[in-house]
Protein backbone atom coordinates (compact mmCIF):
# COMPACT_ATOMS: atom_id res chain seq x y z
CA UNK A 1 0.00 0.00 0.00
CA UNK A 2 2.58 2.55 1.04
CA UNK A 3 4.68 1.23 -2.49
CA UNK A 4 1.34 2.31 -3.96
CA UNK A 5 0.96 5.67 -2.89
CA UNK A 6 4.55 6.79 -3.32
CA UNK A 7 4.08 5.97 -7.25
CA UNK A 8 0.89 7.93 -7.06
CA UNK A 9 2.37 10.90 -5.58
CA UNK A 10 5.24 10.60 -7.73
CA UNK A 11 2.84 10.43 -10.88
CA UNK A 12 1.01 13.38 -9.72
CA UNK A 13 4.44 14.86 -9.44
CA UNK A 14 5.11 14.18 -12.79
CA UNK A 15 2.10 15.79 -14.10
CA UNK A 16 2.58 18.96 -11.90
CA UNK A 17 5.93 19.32 -13.86
CA UNK A 18 4.33 19.19 -17.16
CA UNK A 19 1.30 21.44 -16.90
CA UNK A 20 4.28 23.51 -15.41
CA UNK A 21 6.44 23.20 -18.25
CA UNK A 22 3.32 23.61 -20.66
CA UNK A 23 2.64 26.83 -19.01
CA UNK A 24 6.12 28.58 -19.07
CA UNK A 25 7.42 27.89 -22.06
CA UNK A 26 5.22 30.26 -24.25
CA UNK A 27 5.93 32.58 -21.23
CA UNK A 28 9.97 32.25 -21.88
CA UNK A 29 8.79 31.86 -25.56
CA UNK A 30 7.74 35.31 -25.49
CA UNK A 31 10.52 36.86 -23.60
CA UNK A 32 12.60 35.57 -26.54
CA UNK A 33 13.77 37.51 -29.80
CA UNK A 34 12.36 35.93 -33.17
CA UNK A 35 13.93 33.24 -34.90
CA UNK A 36 17.54 34.34 -36.09
CA UNK A 37 17.92 33.67 -40.13
CA UNK A 38 21.12 31.64 -41.09
CA UNK A 39 22.24 30.05 -44.42
CA UNK A 40 21.69 26.69 -45.18
CA UNK A 41 25.42 25.16 -44.71
CA UNK A 42 27.11 23.40 -47.50
CA UNK A 43 26.95 19.48 -47.29
CA UNK A 44 29.85 18.05 -45.71
CA UNK A 45 31.49 14.47 -46.29
CA UNK A 46 32.28 12.26 -43.34
CA UNK A 47 36.01 12.59 -41.78
CA UNK A 48 38.18 10.12 -42.65
CA UNK A 49 41.29 11.16 -41.59
CA UNK A 50 42.84 13.06 -38.54
CA UNK A 51 45.73 14.49 -40.69
CA UNK A 52 46.52 18.06 -39.83
CA UNK A 53 45.87 19.49 -43.34
CA UNK A 54 42.45 18.07 -43.56
CA UNK A 55 41.54 19.00 -40.46
CA UNK A 56 42.60 22.42 -40.95
CA UNK A 57 40.32 22.66 -44.52
CA UNK A 58 37.15 21.26 -42.34
CA UNK A 59 37.83 24.14 -39.60
CA UNK A 60 38.00 26.62 -42.44
CA UNK A 61 34.80 25.54 -44.08
CA UNK A 62 32.86 26.08 -40.58
CA UNK A 63 34.31 29.27 -39.97
CA UNK A 64 32.78 30.18 -43.42
CA UNK A 65 29.50 29.37 -41.76
CA UNK A 66 29.97 30.91 -39.17
CA UNK A 67 31.02 34.19 -40.92
CA UNK A 68 27.47 33.73 -43.30
CA UNK A 69 25.36 33.03 -40.31
CA UNK A 70 27.01 36.29 -38.38
CA UNK A 71 26.29 38.74 -41.54
CA UNK A 72 23.04 37.27 -41.82
CA UNK A 73 22.18 37.99 -38.32
CA UNK A 74 23.93 41.75 -38.57
CA UNK A 75 21.24 42.20 -41.79
CA UNK A 76 18.53 40.56 -39.07
CA UNK A 77 19.14 43.59 -36.48
CA UNK A 78 20.33 40.62 -33.92
CA UNK A 79 23.30 42.60 -32.47
CA UNK A 80 23.58 39.72 -29.69
CA UNK A 81 24.01 36.89 -31.97
CA UNK A 82 26.55 38.47 -34.10
CA UNK A 83 29.01 38.83 -31.42
CA UNK A 84 28.36 35.96 -30.68
CA UNK A 85 28.94 34.46 -33.49
CA UNK A 86 32.02 37.09 -34.47
CA UNK A 87 33.49 35.60 -30.97
CA UNK A 88 33.01 31.97 -32.54
CA UNK A 89 34.82 32.84 -35.81
CA UNK A 90 37.82 34.35 -33.53
CA UNK A 91 41.33 32.78 -34.50
CA UNK A 92 42.13 29.77 -32.65
CA UNK A 93 38.09 28.64 -32.63
CA UNK A 94 38.13 25.66 -34.80
CA UNK A 95 34.83 23.59 -35.46
CA UNK A 96 33.80 20.62 -37.17
CA UNK A 97 30.69 21.50 -38.57
CA UNK A 98 28.25 24.24 -37.64
CA UNK A 99 24.60 25.59 -38.93
CA UNK A 100 23.22 28.69 -37.23
CA UNK A 101 19.75 27.87 -38.43
CA UNK A 102 16.82 27.16 -35.76
CA UNK A 103 18.56 27.79 -32.65
CA UNK A 104 22.11 26.86 -34.14
CA UNK A 105 24.16 23.56 -34.33
CA UNK A 106 28.16 23.34 -33.94
CA UNK A 107 30.83 20.68 -33.32
CA UNK A 108 33.75 22.67 -31.41
CA UNK A 109 37.17 21.35 -30.89
CA UNK A 110 39.15 21.74 -27.84
CA UNK A 111 43.08 20.44 -28.07
CA UNK A 112 44.74 18.62 -31.22
CA UNK A 113 42.30 16.34 -32.24
CA UNK A 114 44.53 15.18 -34.88
CA UNK A 115 47.08 13.40 -31.94
CA UNK A 116 44.73 13.23 -29.22
CA UNK A 117 45.00 9.99 -27.38
CA UNK A 118 41.86 10.14 -25.06
CA UNK A 119 39.08 12.38 -26.37
CA UNK A 120 35.88 12.95 -24.64
CA UNK A 121 32.90 14.08 -26.33
CA UNK A 122 30.58 16.53 -24.48
CA UNK A 123 26.73 15.90 -25.22
CA UNK A 124 24.95 18.81 -23.37
CA UNK A 125 21.16 18.87 -22.02
CA UNK A 126 18.22 21.46 -22.16
CA UNK A 127 18.72 24.49 -23.35
CA UNK A 128 21.63 25.06 -24.60
CA UNK A 129 21.93 26.87 -28.24
CA UNK A 130 23.77 29.36 -29.47
CA UNK A 131 22.52 31.98 -27.69
CA UNK A 132 23.10 30.09 -24.10
CA UNK A 133 26.96 28.35 -25.58
CA UNK A 134 28.83 29.53 -23.19
CA UNK A 135 28.80 27.16 -20.32
CA UNK A 136 29.54 24.74 -22.63
CA UNK A 137 32.78 25.95 -23.63
CA UNK A 138 34.04 26.66 -20.15
CA UNK A 139 33.11 23.22 -19.48
CA UNK A 140 34.90 22.02 -22.17
CA UNK A 141 37.63 24.49 -21.89
CA UNK A 142 37.90 23.70 -17.94
CA UNK A 143 37.93 19.62 -19.09
CA UNK A 144 40.97 20.02 -21.45
CA UNK A 145 42.31 21.72 -18.72
CA UNK A 146 42.33 18.84 -16.10
CA UNK A 147 43.22 16.16 -18.49
CA UNK A 148 46.23 17.54 -19.52
CA UNK A 149 48.43 16.93 -22.44
CA UNK A 150 47.32 14.13 -25.14
CA UNK A 151 43.89 14.66 -24.90
CA UNK A 152 40.84 16.58 -27.06
CA UNK A 153 37.20 17.42 -25.81
CA UNK A 154 34.64 18.04 -28.28
CA UNK A 155 31.27 19.85 -27.80
CA UNK A 156 28.87 18.15 -29.61
CA UNK A 157 25.94 20.64 -30.26
CA UNK A 158 24.23 18.24 -32.63
CA UNK A 159 20.86 18.83 -32.12
CA UNK A 160 17.45 20.97 -31.47
CA UNK A 161 18.12 20.85 -27.79
CA UNK A 162 14.30 20.93 -25.56
CA UNK A 163 13.60 24.42 -24.32
CA UNK A 164 15.06 24.14 -20.04
CA UNK A 165 10.92 24.65 -19.33
CA UNK A 166 9.13 23.15 -21.63
CA UNK A 167 7.06 19.99 -22.73
CA UNK A 168 9.76 18.91 -25.40
CA UNK A 169 12.30 18.37 -22.33
CA UNK A 170 9.60 16.14 -20.30
CA UNK A 171 9.86 13.22 -23.86
CA UNK A 172 12.19 11.64 -25.65
CA UNK A 173 11.24 13.16 -28.76
CA UNK A 174 14.31 15.34 -29.27
CA UNK A 175 17.01 12.21 -28.09
CA UNK A 176 15.54 10.53 -30.74
CA UNK A 177 16.22 13.19 -33.04
CA UNK A 178 19.82 14.10 -32.01
CA UNK A 179 20.72 10.03 -32.06
CA UNK A 180 21.28 8.61 -35.25
CA UNK A 181 23.60 12.36 -35.79
CA UNK A 182 25.43 11.29 -32.51
CA UNK A 183 26.35 7.70 -33.91
CA UNK A 184 27.41 8.72 -36.75
CA UNK A 185 29.89 11.48 -35.31
CA UNK A 186 30.94 8.85 -33.22
CA UNK A 187 31.32 6.41 -35.78
CA UNK A 188 33.43 9.28 -37.94
CA UNK A 189 36.24 9.99 -34.69
CA UNK A 190 36.62 6.40 -34.39
CA UNK A 191 37.69 5.92 -38.30
CA UNK A 192 39.90 8.67 -37.68
CA UNK A 193 41.70 8.18 -34.46
CA UNK A 194 40.81 4.46 -34.37
CA UNK A 195 43.31 4.04 -31.48
CA UNK A 196 42.25 6.99 -29.03
CA UNK A 197 40.04 6.54 -25.65
CA UNK A 198 36.65 7.69 -26.23
CA UNK A 199 34.00 8.58 -23.82
CA UNK A 200 30.68 10.27 -23.95
CA UNK A 201 29.80 12.76 -21.51
CA UNK A 202 26.36 12.91 -20.94
CA UNK A 203 24.73 16.01 -19.08
CA UNK A 204 21.25 16.13 -18.29
CA UNK A 205 18.82 15.85 -20.94
CA UNK A 206 21.89 14.59 -22.79
CA UNK A 207 21.91 11.36 -21.04
CA UNK A 208 18.52 10.62 -22.91
CA UNK A 209 20.50 11.06 -26.31
CA UNK A 210 23.34 9.16 -25.30
CA UNK A 211 21.14 6.36 -24.46
CA UNK A 212 19.00 6.47 -27.25
CA UNK A 213 22.26 6.03 -29.41
CA UNK A 214 24.19 4.15 -27.01
CA UNK A 215 23.52 0.52 -28.76
CA UNK A 216 26.79 -0.63 -30.92
CA UNK A 217 28.74 2.89 -30.27
CA UNK A 218 32.31 2.03 -30.09
CA UNK A 219 33.46 3.72 -26.82
CA UNK A 220 34.95 2.93 -23.50
CA UNK A 221 32.68 4.94 -21.25
CA UNK A 222 29.23 6.55 -20.89
CA UNK A 223 29.02 8.94 -18.55
CA UNK A 224 25.71 10.36 -17.11
CA UNK A 225 25.61 13.53 -14.54
CA UNK A 226 22.79 15.17 -13.72
CA UNK A 227 20.82 12.68 -14.93
CA UNK A 228 16.65 12.72 -14.99
CA UNK A 229 16.63 9.16 -16.51
CA UNK A 230 17.43 7.82 -19.52
CA UNK A 231 14.42 6.20 -20.89
CA UNK A 232 15.81 2.36 -20.43
CA UNK A 233 15.03 0.67 -17.34
CA UNK A 234 19.05 -0.30 -16.49
CA UNK A 235 22.22 0.40 -17.74
CA UNK A 236 21.77 -3.59 -19.41
CA UNK A 237 19.10 -1.88 -21.53
CA UNK A 238 21.34 0.31 -23.27
CA UNK A 239 22.80 -2.14 -25.77
CA UNK A 240 26.01 -1.23 -24.86
CA UNK A 241 29.71 -2.81 -24.08
CA UNK A 242 30.89 0.91 -23.09
CA UNK A 243 31.61 1.00 -19.01
CA UNK A 244 28.22 3.45 -17.93
CA UNK A 245 28.79 5.89 -15.27
CA UNK A 246 26.40 7.80 -13.38
CA UNK A 247 26.66 10.80 -10.73
CA UNK A 248 24.84 13.19 -9.11
CA UNK A 249 25.59 16.11 -7.08
CA UNK A 250 24.60 17.16 -4.07
CA UNK A 251 22.76 20.49 -4.58
CA UNK A 252 21.57 19.31 -8.08
CA UNK A 253 18.07 19.90 -8.25
CA UNK A 254 17.45 17.24 -10.83
CA UNK A 255 17.28 14.89 -7.77
CA UNK A 256 13.97 15.67 -6.93
CA UNK A 257 12.20 15.04 -10.33
CA UNK A 258 10.24 11.81 -10.12
CA UNK A 259 11.97 8.93 -12.15
CA UNK A 260 9.13 6.79 -13.43
CA UNK A 261 7.21 6.62 -17.14
CA UNK A 262 3.77 7.89 -17.50
CA UNK A 263 2.09 7.29 -20.29
CA UNK A 264 -0.41 9.80 -21.98
CA UNK A 265 -2.30 10.27 -24.68
CA UNK A 266 0.20 12.14 -26.88
CA UNK A 267 3.15 10.16 -26.18
CA UNK A 268 5.36 8.86 -22.76
CA UNK A 269 6.55 11.44 -19.77
CA UNK A 270 9.26 10.82 -17.64
CA UNK A 271 12.49 8.54 -18.33
CA UNK A 272 12.26 6.25 -15.62
CA UNK A 273 14.98 4.72 -13.70
CA UNK A 274 17.34 6.86 -11.61
CA UNK A 275 20.53 5.93 -13.24
CA UNK A 276 22.14 6.75 -9.79
CA UNK A 277 20.29 3.92 -8.16
CA UNK A 278 21.10 0.02 -7.75
CA UNK A 279 18.67 -0.71 -10.28
CA UNK A 280 19.88 0.48 -12.63
CA UNK A 281 23.45 -0.72 -12.09
CA UNK A 282 25.49 2.04 -13.66
CA UNK A 283 29.24 2.60 -11.73
CA UNK A 284 28.53 5.64 -9.46
CA UNK A 285 31.29 8.13 -8.47
CA UNK A 286 31.29 10.77 -6.19
CA UNK A 287 30.40 14.27 -7.84
CA UNK A 288 30.56 16.13 -4.88
CA UNK A 289 28.20 19.39 -4.39
CA UNK A 290 27.50 19.99 -7.37
CA UNK A 291 25.20 21.87 -8.32
CA UNK A 292 22.81 20.88 -12.27
CA UNK A 293 25.30 23.00 -14.25
CA UNK A 294 28.56 22.70 -11.85
CA UNK A 295 29.44 19.47 -12.73
CA UNK A 296 32.81 20.81 -15.11
CA UNK A 297 33.47 23.56 -12.44
CA UNK A 298 37.04 24.22 -12.13
CA UNK A 299 38.68 22.87 -8.75
CA UNK A 300 35.71 20.36 -8.59
CA UNK A 301 34.98 16.76 -7.17
CA UNK A 302 32.99 16.20 -10.24
CA UNK A 303 34.95 17.65 -12.90
CA UNK A 304 38.16 15.42 -11.19
CA UNK A 305 36.28 11.95 -11.04
CA UNK A 306 35.04 12.86 -14.51
CA UNK A 307 38.59 13.42 -16.02
CA UNK A 308 40.03 10.28 -14.50
CA UNK A 309 36.86 8.03 -16.14
CA UNK A 310 38.15 9.64 -19.49
CA UNK A 311 42.19 9.23 -18.31
CA UNK A 312 40.95 5.65 -17.97
CA UNK A 313 42.47 5.45 -14.15
CA UNK A 314 39.07 5.77 -12.27
CA UNK A 315 38.95 2.39 -11.43
CA UNK A 316 41.90 3.00 -8.99
CA UNK A 317 40.05 6.63 -7.46
CA UNK A 318 36.71 5.04 -7.45
CA UNK A 319 34.94 2.04 -5.77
Amino acid sequence: MASRSRSSRARRALLVALVTASVALPVSGAARPAAVPAPVPARLAPLDTAEPAVLEARYAAARYEIRAARDMAARHGDRRRAAALTAMAAPGRVFLMFDGRDGGRGVEVFGDLSRAGRIAVLVPGSGVDLDHYGRLRRGAEALLGELGPGAAVVAWLGYRTPTMLGPSSLTAARADEAAPGLRAFVRDVRRVRPAARVSLLCHSYGSVVCARAASGLDVADIVLYGSPGTGADDGAALGTRATVWAARGGDDWIGRVPHLVLPLPFGAVGFGTDPVSPAFGAKVFDAGDAGHSDYLRPGSVALRGIAAIVSGTAGARHA
